[in-house]
């Protein structure tokens, strides 16, 4: 189980948000944390600890004026850590060699393969083409909604997690898609900012997950969260932790959270 860091960028800064409270109108969010440093600061400090695979996300639309403050602090962190983070928000095929110029490992897609609430392979495919299987993420974060029968599905959100798909978070849809990336990226947005906990059945989900790395993110809290995942998941999901951090104005402690993370990368090893 790797612990996997994450830079937040909103509004031009980094932040730690409640996932669910972001609106492109206004670019309103209700924010945890508010960093006085710079995405360099971070990206500097996750190098000097040797931790790859983080991931920096935009959380400003385009068309937004806060935009291209977002963007210019991205691509800051990733040429302080190049090769070391994953980036995404807002990455289509023609945007996708910027960032990966820049340093980025992975660019990380959401919105772009789903069309009218579905996966699109052919968007799939002209991602692929753009980047290459070996520097793409597929983020299928993803929202619970209880269906008419009682059951609870889990259904992918786009748009900086304010559009519901119709597409729903199961084994076999992340078997599928595996063929299609490197690794994928959950965010349970239900939970996502508000450090109650993990979302226990979408860890169920991951735990399934078979040949190809798997980071979540949400709600974790304590270090019996992190136990929690490294037990569901085996020592095989990796974890992120973001407004429970220290680095972010948390209680969890950042060399605490790492050691945790290292007792269950040995034990799946064993």
């Amino acid at each position: 189980m790797e612990f996997r860091p994450c830079i937040d960028l909103h509004n031009g800064e980094v932040k730690q948000i409640v996932g669910g409270s972001l609106q492109d109108l206004g670019d309103r969010a209700t924010e945890n944390f508010r960093s006085g440093k710079g995405a360099g600061y971070y990206a500097q400090l996750f190098r000097d600890a040797g931790l790859k695979g983080g991931h920096v996300i935009l959380l400003n639309a385009k068309d937004s004026p806060y935009y291209e403050k977002t963007r210019a602090q991205a691509l800051e962190a990733l040429r302080t850590f190049p090769g070391g983070l994953q980036v995404g928000g807002g990455i289509t095929p023609e945007s996708a060699t910027e960032y990966l110029d820049a340093g980025a490992s992975h660019v990380i897609v959401t919105s772009y393969v789903f069309h009218d609430g579905m996966v699109d392979t052919e968007r799939i495919r002209k991602m692929r083409e753009a980047v290459g299987k070996e520097h793409l993420v597929l983020d299928l974060s993803c929202k619970r909604v209880v269906t008419e029968d009682g059951q609870d599905r889990y259904l992918v959100v786009t748009d900086r997690w304010q559009n519901l798909t119709r597409t729903e978070v199961t084994p076999q849809l992340l078997e599928q898609l595996s063929a299609d990336c490197d690794e994928f990226l959950i965010h349970a947005v239900d939970v996502e900012g508000k450090a109650k906990g993990p979302e226990q059945e979408v860890l169920k989900i991951l735990a399934r997950v078979q040949g190809i790395p798997v980071t979540y993110a949400g709600g974790v809290a304590s270090v019996a969260d992190l136990r929690r995942i490294g037990e569901t998941g085996e020592g095989r999901i990796h974890v992120c932790v973001g407004s429970a951090l220290d680095l972010y104005g948390g209680k969890l402690e950042f060399q605490k959270v790492l050691s945790v993370c290292r007792e269950y990368t040995i034990s799946s090893v064993r």
